[in-house]
C-alpha cells in the first residue's frame, strides 16, 4: 500500500522535446536502429518461409494426410488392446490421433478432394471413432463432419464441388453415420461438460447440413434412429439452453416436409410434449431473442404436426384449443403465434371448429379481427389518422377516475370509449386523462359515417399485443389479419348447422353489422392488390418474360389471393344464412364499391376449378 501510495504521487515525467536523442555507439539515430532491426526480421521471415514452404491441399496432399491418420488410428488401438488398463501409455498415442484429425479439418476448404477421400476408404475409419472411449476424440469427429459438411462449403461451391458434397453425405450414410451420431448424442448429453455440451451442438449442425445437402436425410434419420425420442426429451427440459433451442429448430426441420415424421411424432405422444412447452410462454415472454426464437420454433413444429388428421384429433383432446385461446386473451409474445396454430388445427377438422365456440373462443377471435389500429398514448405528440389530425372527444366509465388511478381496479383492465371525430382539420389530441395510465393502448375497432361524421368504436386495453422486433409492424399486422379470416372462414365451414353456427352467424350482425364492415374493408384492399400483381405480370410477359400458370398462381398467392378467396367464401357462408340484415348490407356495401355478387362468385368459382384440376 506504501509503495503505491508513492507511486502515484511521483509527477508523470514529461517529454524533453528540446534535447536530441541520444547517439548509439556506432553513431547511428534510433530511427535507423528501428528501420534496421525491422530488414532483419523481414529477411528472417522469408527465410523461414523458404525453408517450410505450405504445400497446396491436392490429391497428393491428401494422401499423405489419410496416411498419417490411418498409421495413427492404427498405433491407438494396439495401444488400447495392449494395456487396456494402463492408460497413461496410450496417451500419447490419443494426442497424436487428435492431432491427425485436426489436420484433416483443411479439407473443408477443398470438397473437390471429396471423392478422393472416399476412394481411399478413409470414411469407416473416421466414423468408427464416434463410438471412441476418449469422448475428446469423439468430439474431434464431431467438428471434423461438422466442417466438411458446413453449409458455407456448399453455398460458395459449384455445381461439381455439391456434387461431391453430395457424394460425400451419400457415403457417410451408408456407413451408419445416422445411427453413431444419435448414439453419442444419448451419451454426451448425459454430461454437464461444457464441452460436450457444445458436442452436442455440433452434432445437431451436422444433421442440419445433411439434411441441407440431401433432403432424404430427414426422414431416414428418424426411420433408423431415436432421434425424435431424444428431441422430445430436451423439449421437456424446462430450462433454456443453446441444445434446447436448437433441438426446436432441428425438429421443425425434420417435420416440415414430411408427413411420414409428423406422423411418427404424434404417436410418440409429441403433440402433447410441444403443448406442454408451448404453455410455458402462456404468460410470459421470452427473456431473449435466442428464447424467442426457440418459441417460434416451437410453435412452427405444432403447425407440421397439426397437418395430419389423427394429430388435429391429438390436438383437441390434449385441450390445444383452450390452451390456444387462453394465449390470446393473455396478449403474450406467442399471440401471433397461437392464432397460426388454431388456423392450422381447425382447417378441414370440424371437431376443432366445435370445441373453439363451446369454449368461447368466438369472443377471442373476433376481438383480433377487428383489432387493426394500434398506438400508444402520448401526450407531446398529436394523433394523426389518414394524414389528418383530429379532435376526439373520449368518455371513460367514472368509476375508472375516481382516486388514485394507480390503485384502481380497473387499471389494466378493458374500459371502452366512445370517440367521435368532428372534423378533419388540424386541431389538438387532449390525452389528459390518458396519461394516468401510463401503459394504455388503444385499438381501434371500426369506422362509420353517422349522421355526417366518422365514429369510430375504440377499446383501450392495458397492453399492446406484442411484436417480435425481427418483424416488421405492417407484415405483422397482415399476417395475423390473413390468419385470422382463415380461422373464421374455417369455422363457418366447419360448422355447417346447429346452435353453434348461429353463435357463430349472429357475430356479424352485432353492433350494426360492423364485422360485415370490416370483412368488406379487407376484401377491397387484398382485391386491390392482387389486380396490381396481376397487372404487374401481364407487363413483365409484355417484355418478353413469360410465366407459366403456375407461377402466375403462386405470384398471386403471394400477393393475397388465398386471405381474397378465404373473404369470398366468408361471404358466401353469410349469404347463404338467408339473413335479411346480413344480406342488406353486403349488397349495399357492394354497391357503393360499385360491385355486384358476382364479382364474389367468380372468386369462388376460380378457386373451385383450380382445386378441381
Amino acid at each position: 500500500m506504501e509503495i503505491a501510495t508513492a507511486r502515484s504521487h511521483n509527477p508523470k515525467r514529461k517529454r524533453d522535446t528540446t534535447s536530441p536523442p541520444p547517439p548509439f555507439s556506432n553513431g547511428e539515430t534510433a530511427a535507423d536502429e528501428i528501420d534496421l532491426s525491422l530488414l532483419d526480421a523481414i529477411e528472417k521471415s522469408q527465410s523461414l518461409s523458404k525453408s517450410q514452404p505450405i504445400e497446396t491441399l491436392d490429391l497428393k496432399t491428401l494422401k499423405k494426410l489419410i496416411l498419417s491418420f490411418e498409421r495413427k488410428y492404427k498405433e491407438n488401438i494396439e495401444s488400447r488392446l495392449k494395456y487396456p488398463d494402463h492408460p497413461e501409455k496410450f496417451a500419447d498415442s490419443e494426442i497424436d490421433l487428435h492431432n491427425e484429425l485436426q489436420k484433416l479439418k483443411i479439407l473443408s476448404s477443398a470438397p473437390e478432394l471429396y471423392p478422393d477421400l472416399i476412394t481411399l476408404n478413409s470414411i469407416p475409419s473416421v466414423l468408427s471413432l464416434l463410438s471412441h472411449e476418449n469422448t475428446d476424440i469423439a468430439i474431434d469427429v464431431i467438428q471434423l463432419l461438422q466442417d466438411l459438411t458446413d453449409e458455407d462449403v456448399v453455398e460458395m461451391s459449384n455445381e461439381n464441388e455439391e456434387e461431391s458434397m453430395k457424394v460425400l453425405v451419400n457415403t457417410l450414410i451408408e456407413n451408419n453415420v445416422l445411427e453413431l451420431l444419435v448414439q453419442n448424442l444419448q451419451r454426451l448429453s448425459d454430461s454437464d461438460d461444457q464441452d460436450e455440451m457444445a458436442a452436442v451442438y455440433n452434432t445437431l449442425a451436422t444433421v442440419e447440413n445433411m439434411i441441407e445437402v440431401e433432403p432424404k436425410v430427414a426422414e431416414m434419420i428418424c426411420e433408423k434412429t431415436r432421434v425424435l425420442k431424444w428431441l422430445l426429451g430436451k423439449l421437456k427440459v424446462r430450462e433454456f439452453d443453446s441444445n434446447k433451442q436448437y433441438a426446436a429448430e432441428i425438429l421443425s426441420i425434420l417435420l416440415q416436409n414430411s408427413e411420414a415424421n409428423q406422423k411418427k411424432l404424434g404417436q410418440m405422444n409429441g403433440v402433447d410434449v410441444v403443448l406442454q412447452a408451448v404453455a410455458m410462454y402462456k404468460s410470459k415472454d421470452p427473456k431473449s431473442g435466442d428464447e424467442e426464437e426457440m418459441v417460434e420454433n416451437l410453435f412452427d413444429c405444432l403447425c407440421c404436426l397439426l397437418m395430419p388428421l389423427e394429430n388435429k384429433e391429438r390436438f383437441v383432446k390434449a385441450e390445444g384449443v383452450e390452451l390456444m385461446i387462453i394465449i390470446m386473451k393473455q396478449k403474450k409474445l406467442a399471440y401471433g403465434s397461437a392464432i397460426r396454430a388454431l388456423d392450422f388445427a381447425m382447417t378441414n377438422y370440424p371437431p376443432a371448429c366445435e370445441r373453439f365456440v363451446d369454449v368461447l373462443g368466438l369472443k377471442t377471435a373476433f376481438a383480433a379481427f377487428m383489432v387493426f389500429v394500434a398506438f400508444r398514448a402520448s401526450k407531446s405528440k398529436p394523433w394523426k389518422l389518414m394524414k389528418t389530425y383530429i379532435e376526439i372527444i373520449y368518455l371513460f366509465k367514472k368509476s375508472s377516475l375516481h382516486g388514485n388511478p394507480a390503485s384502481s381496479p380497473n387499471v389494466g383492465a378493458c374500459m371502452e370509449l366512445s370517440l367521435i371525430v368532428i372534423d378533419k382539420h388540424r386541431i389538438s389530441f387532449p390525452l389528459m386523462d390518458l396519461s394516468f395510465y401510463s401503459f394504455t393502448f388503444i385499438f381501434i375497432n371500426h369506422g362509420r359515417i353517422r349522421n355526417g361524421a366518422w365514429v369510430l368504436c375504440v377499446t383501450a386495453v392495458g397492453r399492446l399485443i406484442p411484436m417480435s422486433k425481427k418483424n416488421k409492424k405492417e407484415r405483422y399486422q397482415e399476417e395475423l389479419e390473413e390468419r385470422v379470416v382463415s380461422l373464421i372462414a374455417s369455422l363457418l365451414g366447419g360448422i355447417l348447422r346447429g346452435s353453434r353456427r348461429e353463435r357463430v352467424l349472429s357475430k356479424f350482425v352485432e353492433s350494426e353489422c360492423e364485422k360485415i364492415d370490416r370483412l368488406m374493408e379487407l376484401y377491397i384492399r387484398y382485391s386491390d392488390r392482387v389486380k396490381e400483381e396481376t397487372k404487374r405480370m401481364d407487363e413483365l410477359e409484355l417484355d418478353d418474360l413469360e410465366m407459366d400458370e403456375d407461377e402466375r398462381y403462386n405470384r398471386k398467392l403471394e400477393s393475397g389471393l388465398y386471405t381474397l378467396q378465404s373473404i369470398a367464401i366468408i361471404l358466401g357462408h353469410l349469404w347463404c344464412s338467408e339473413h335479411p340484415r346480413m344480406r342488406a348490407r353486403i349488397e349495399l356495401l357492394l354497391r357503393q364499391q360499385k360491385l355486384t355478387k358476382n364479382d364474389v362468385k367468380d372468386i369462388l368459382l376460380a378457386r373451385m376449378k383450380r382445386a378441381l384440376g
